[in-house]
């Protein structure tokens, strides 16, 4: 078990948790290497794409114009990542976080995003499953990435903020709905929190998350931040979930 100790000793060998090797960090070079290959990506969803394009066929021929400018993920959500996100998620382990982020900061455009110097926020929980799971797993990662960059980049900070959102009320469960039924599922489910409000206005807002899917969470996410004057917005996921799952 990975426990949130292990955000604050990330030198200490231990097994690697996909292949077994000692001594090794929670995931070890060589299933960083196996798992998680540097991939061109849509620079609006994240998708893998197949050679240089820049945006992926959905993204180019969707209609509606993107809430998120940019979005940047570190892997597939396939395996070792999904077992393993499921064990930070559900298993209260969000230790998990600070390997997460290290393989986030790893990826292509992420320290181009953080460079920007954003606002960095969550995607919130619902009050329900917050206290069902005792913490919210992209805020644990935001802090993850925070303690990393501040070591790595003391001279460009960027700021964070827990409660920029809140989520209103419950959602029906998406995992079997496509883009346009949880988009319908979303709406209304997001809003700039009144108390934080004023430090939106004109700022680049990075949204994270651990998983994206469709986007659909996002994007929602997105128009909130929007509509209380953001300048724009992107997103940090560390999972994408491919096309076809």
């Amino acid at each position: 078990m990975l426990d949130a100790r292990s955000a604050f000793a990330p030198s200490l060998p231990g097994t690697c948790q996909v292949c077994a090797a000692w001594p090794s960090q929670p995931v070890c070079e060589a299933c960083i290497q196996r798992f998680a290959p540097a991939r061109a990506r849509c620079l609006a969803c994240a998708a893998v794409l197949p050679d240089e394009q820049l945006v992926c066929g959905a993204c180019h021929t969707r209609p509606d114009a993107p809430a998120v400018q940019r979005c940047v993920a570190a892997v597939d959500y396939a395996y070792p990542w999904d077992g393993l996100i499921a064990r930070f998620k559900f298993r209260s382990e969000p230790g998990w976080a600070q390997p997460f982020a290290q393989q986030l900061l790893s990826a292509p455009h992420t320290t181009e995003l953080l460079q920007t110097q954003p606002l960095v926020v969550p995607i919130p929980l619902t009050a329900t499953r917050l206290g069902e799971r005792g913490y919210n797993q992209a805020w644990e990662l935001v802090k993850a990435l925070h303690a990393l960059w501040r070591r790595r980049t003391p001279t460009l900070p960027f700021e964070t903020l827990a409660t920029a959102l809140v989520r209103l009320g419950e959602t029906p469960d998406q995992h079997s709905l496509g883009r346009e039924a949880r988009l319908r599922n979303l709406r209304g489910a997001f809003a700039a929190h009144p108390s934080h409000a004023h430090r939106l206005p004109g700022r680049h807002v990075l949204l994270v998350d651990d998983v994206t899917t469709t986007g659909a969470t996002l994007h929602t996410a997105a128009q909130a931040l929007l509509q209380a004057g953001a300048d724009r917005v992107s997103a940090l996921v560390f999972a994408r979930t491919p096309p076809n799952r």
